[in-house]
């Protein structure tokens, strides 16, 4: 295996990486703000829907601690869409609950974002998304910091 195989397969994580990472910045985004983003590339290109929206239910599992063996915990109502803009890009979204007018709002951001030449846009487009979670966690970890309790052991003498 050459450097020139390391390097693609290199991109090639990196690619799978950031589009996770968009899809789920699109997942944590409300209608608005996914209707917002897609209202910036009007006129749209043509969309051809491959799978409409659907909303279903997935098994959730879960572990004790994390390693422990895994139990199904119940089910959670989910929403999927794929569609293909015209040119080729396939965007598809899975979202929890049922939401699907936000599910084809996602697909067809996920179907913009891996146009190269349009990303820059659809990230720029879905900052406000970004900024909003960043601050909802940093209120959640002040909240979280502020019942924080520290145990020491204090050594005492003997008596």
């Amino acid at each position: 295996m050459g450097a020139e195989d390391l390097s693609a397969k290199d991109a090639a994580a990196a690619q799978v990486a950031a589009r996770q990472a968009m899809m789920g910045l699109f997942a944590h985004a409300s209608a608005d703000e996914l209707n917002s983003a897609v209202e910036r590339f009007r006129p749209l290109p043509p969309i051809h829907d491959l799978r409409p929206a659907e909303v279903g239910l997935a098994m959730v599992r879960g572990r004790i601690g994390g390693d422990g063996d895994a139990f199904n915990t119940g089910e959670a109502t989910v929403t999927r869409a794929a569609v293909r803009i015209e040119g080729g890009a396939t965007g598809v979204s899975y979202l929890l609950g049922r939401a699907p007018e936000r599910a084809r709002a996602a697909a067809i951001l996920d179907a913009l974002w891996q146009d190269t030449a349009l990303r820059p846009a659809v990230e720029e487009a879905l900052a406000p998304v970004r900024e909003r979670l960043a601050a909802e966690e940093l209120v959640a970890r002040e909240k979280t910091e502020a019942t924080k309790v520290n145990f020491f052991t204090m050594v005492r003498g003997e008596d």
